[in-house]
């Protein structure tokens, strides 16, 4: 298949990434960034988008690590007024309402949320002081986002039926926005790359190119193709997230360490709990939240250490069991094991600082510089990554002396979001012309916003590719072409757990239609039989090593019996 035919601009695809490679082995950028997860792909955008040279280096995939196992929501930190922190609950609802209104409203989705009360008096009063608070603090809200409101029993039943009736008094109802993490962050990079940066992922930075005690730029090892790549630049910013502390050793002592902490969520059918609002509730140390995902629900999270190999957290039985029964708590129906279909486990990293750099770490995010030359941004949420992004890029200017130019993405959207509107509302029109149910058509205009066209333009060359993959009927066999020709999979699991989410919602996680995907990718990315062969071999081992460790009694024997079914193939 001839990938050039469909490469439109932004393209991230076998081509581009050759073609990135080799600008990266020859030029010299303004900036370097090591880190492909949201805050990395948004220092790229912000970099490019300003007219500077941008290079982007990730060891694995787009959102790889936290950035495609979040809570999926875009929200203003309601729980932080709690910490009296109204600075960052008024910089979150900011960005957040940003999203919705200018930036990717292709990508978000207001949803009510409900705080169950079980206490008429107290209960109400406080939460429903905090409530308002958070919207006064969020300012204007964008449209489809209503102010909240009081509900008694009887319209918190309404809006959640499953809810169980002898333990809550009424409600209190807000809204935030649910979004798709991994996509969000992919298209960050995308809209990166059509800016003019440079993107590689699969590459692994494993040194800092030093000219005295300067950092001038970062040595890379191609994971993919093998060798090892020089990639010179006038400032380095590191925003690799967990992994933060070990890229500034590369460079001497790091200032930072980083703790990592785990959190999953668990995947449960829509027909488990009736009702059309998320929930959160309180816990006794955080928050419960069930959120809606489209055919599914999301229960999440929980927040523990985690002390095994960054880029490979799991679940333990103590974690899904700990999910399912505080969600019991507040459901007429209680969650079981067998209600699960999919699970999946995120590292976040808590920093502390190192001698006097302490002070420099803020609860929200902290920008730390040394030595000369690199740049270290650290923690915040995934809310407010455009912030954390234009923070470091203006540190990193900064120290270079002379003007540093503004930033604009504030201003600048997100691919996919110029024409959605006009595509969603011509999803019939569009349907009757492609071939497909007017049903499918909204899903690819919902999941892909204006680059819908792009699908429809595969389809309209090879409309048998509308057929759907196999035990995963809510994607067509196009997406997992698109995934590879556009949006730079290069491997069988970057499509079925990032561009797509066959790996968490289908009760195989995407066994049956790994073969499939295989044969599709493979087609455009040159794999042989063999390579085919030992992608699905090792995708099977990874869900195999999930659900092992899903079953053990504490981390230690998770992360054991994960890598022991791994390390068999």
């Amino acid at each position: 298949m001839e990938i050039s035919r469909w490469a439109g601009q932004g393209a991230l695809g076998p081509g581009q990434r050759a073609r990135d490679l080799a600008r990266m082995a020859a030029e010299r950028f303004d900036v370097v960034v090591v880190g492909g997860g949201v805050t990395g792909a948004g220092v790229a955008l912000d970099a490019a988008s300003r007219g500077l040279s941008v290079a982007l280096l990730e060891m694995g995939d787009l959102a790889g690590g936290c950035s495609s196992r979040s809570g999926k929501v875009f929200h203003g930190g309601l729980r932080y007024l709690k910490q009296l922190d109204f600075s960052l609950v008024r910089q979150a609802s900011h960005e957040r309402n940003l999203m919705v209104e200018r930036l990717c409203p292709h990508l978000t989705h207001p949803t009510p949320f409900l705080f169950p009360l079980s206490r008429p008096g107290v209960d109400r009063l406080t939460m429903g002081a905090g409530v308002l608070l958070y919207d006064l603090l969020g300012g204007r809200r964008p449209t489809g986002m209503k102010g909240h409101r009081h509900l008694g029993k009887a319209g918190a039943l309404r809006e959640v039926p499953s809810l169980r009736a002898e333990r809550i008094c009424g409600a209190v109802e807000f809204h935030d926005v649910v979004f798709d993490d991994a996509r969000h962050t992919m298209t960050v990079a995308r809209t990166a790359a059509r800016h003019g940066a440079a993107v590689g992922t699969q590459l692994e930075v494993i040194g800092m190119l030093m000219d005295g005690p300067a950092v001038v730029g970062v040595r890379a090892r191609d994971r993919l193709g093998g060798g090892e790549l020089e990639v010179r630049g006038r400032c380095v910013v590191n925003a690799s997230g967990a992994w933060a502390d070990l890229v500034q050793r590369l460079a001497g002592e790091a200032q930072i360490e980083v703790r990592p902490a785990k959190g999953i969520h668990v995947v449960v059918p829509r027909s488990c709990i009736q009702g059309s609002a998320a929930l959160i509730a309180p816990t006794a140390d955080s928050v419960l939240v069930i959120r809606p995902w489209w055919d599914h629900w999301l229960i999440g999270t929980t927040d523990t250490p985690w002390m095994h190999d960054r880029a490979a957290p799991v679940a333990a039985a103590p974690d899904v069991d700990y999910l399912l029964e505080q969600s019991s708590r507040w459901l007429s129906r209680s969650l079981r094991r067998e209600d699960v279909v999919g699970v999946f486990a995120g590292v976040r990293p808590l920093v502390s600082g190192k001698g006097d750099s302490t002070a420099a770490l803020s609860r929200d995010h902290a920008v730390l510089s040394g030595p000369p030359g690199l740049v270290t941004v650290t923690g915040g949420k995934y809310t407010t990554y455009r912030v954390m992004a234009r923070d470091a890029l203006d540190a990193a200017l900064r120290a270079q002396g002379g003007a540093v130019p503004p930033c604009v993405t504030a201003e600048t959207p997100l691919l996919g979001a110029e024409g959605w509107q006009d595509l969603r509302d011509r999803v019939d029109e569009l349907a009757r012309a492609s071939g497909l149910e007017p049903e499918a058509m909204a899903r690819l205009v919902g999941r892909y916003g204006a680059l819908a066209t792009e699908l429809l333009e595969l389809l309209r060359a090879r409309p048998e590719l509308a057929r759907p993959l196999p035990g995963a009927l809510r994607y067509m066999e196009a997406e997992a072409v698109h995934a590879a020709s556009h949006e730079g999979a290069l491997h069988l699991e970057d499509v079925l757990a990032r561009r797509t989410h066959v790996a968490m919602e289908v009760p195989d996680r995407g066994l049956a239609a790994a073969p499939r995907v295989a044969e599709l990718v493979g087609e455009l990315l040159g794999w042989d039989g063999a390579r085919r062969s030992r992608e699905v071999s090792g995708y099977r081992a990874t869900v195999e090593g999930d659900r092992a460790a899903e079953g053990q009694p504490d981390d230690a024997r998770a992360h054991a019996a994960r890598a022991a079914r791994i390390a068999r193939g």
